[in-house]
């Protein structure tokens, strides 16, 4: 009996388009990665008379991180595409630096708001992308996560100003 072989992908957006797509949502999902990392050691080495507050907030973020990781790679599969995995893969797809040392609480706040920032700019150049294959569900997945990067910036940068 011969092996059973999947048909090709038909979903009308030709390879090159998926496989370019993918690529964009790849560095999406290292620059998450990345984030996700950092906001957890975060929240696991933030002192200080905001120690409470930024505990509970850094939390939140890193489990709303975590969950979106799994919602992007699963685009990246449906398009047909392996997603990217493991440290130095991210590490070369991330525009986010890595922290050295264990900074003070507001740092940590200012380092995250760039960090949420820098996947919003990620983000947006995988539109035009998403768009130009009339890929709507990427297209809502990245408008989802754009939300969700623009509102955790502004809320963090909130506690740096005034």
């Amino acid at each position: 009996m011969a092996p059973v072989t999947a048909p090709p992908i038909d979903i009308g957006i030709p390879e090159a388009q998926r496989q370019k797509i993918a690529e964009g949502l790849g560095r999406v999902l290292a620059d998450s990665t990345v984030l996700y990392a950092k906001t957890h050691g975060f929240h696991w080495n933030v002192t200080g008379p905001m120690f409470n507050t930024l505990h509970l907030m850094f939390m939140e973020q890193y489990t709303e991180l975590w969950n979106a990781l799994d919602e992007i790679a699963e685009r990246i599969r449906a398009l047909g595409c392996p997603a990217p995995f493991g440290g130095s893969t991210y590490s070369g797809l991330s525009s986010i630096p890595e922290t050295h040392g264990i900074p003070a609480a507001l740092e940590m706040v200012r380092e995250l708001v760039q960090g949420h920032e820098a996947v919003a700019r990620t983000i947006r150049s995988v539109f035009s992308v998403a768009e130009e294959a009339n890929d709507q569900p990427t297209a809502d997945l990245l408008t989802q996560r754009l939300q969700i990067h623009e509102k955790t910036a502004w809320m963090l940068r909130s506690l740096l100003e005034g």
